[in-house]
């Protein structure tokens, strides 16, 4: 998932999206535990978009936390 499709979802939807993401990684795992694992490179692909939507999350945190202090 490119960066421009994340930033157009809100933040539950991110937080839905990684959680799907989360379990669909530890089906990956399962799978490779028993051998039958078809798409490697999937792993990469995972974990990079888990990475992509916590920073794009923090982001917005970090965001929110400069404009409270700019009202204050």
């Amino acid at each position: 998932m490119k960066p421009s499709e994340i930033r157009q979802l809100s933040d539950e939807e991110i937080k839905q999206r990684i959680k799907e993401l989360e379990e669909e990684l530890f089906n990956l795992r399962f799978q490779k535990a028993l051998g039958q694992l078809e798409k490697p490179h999937r792993f990469k692909m995972i974990r990079k978009d888990i990475a992509r939507m916590k920073t794009i999350l923090r982001e917005r945190e970090i965001e929110r936390e400069k404009t409270k202090s700019k009202v204050a």
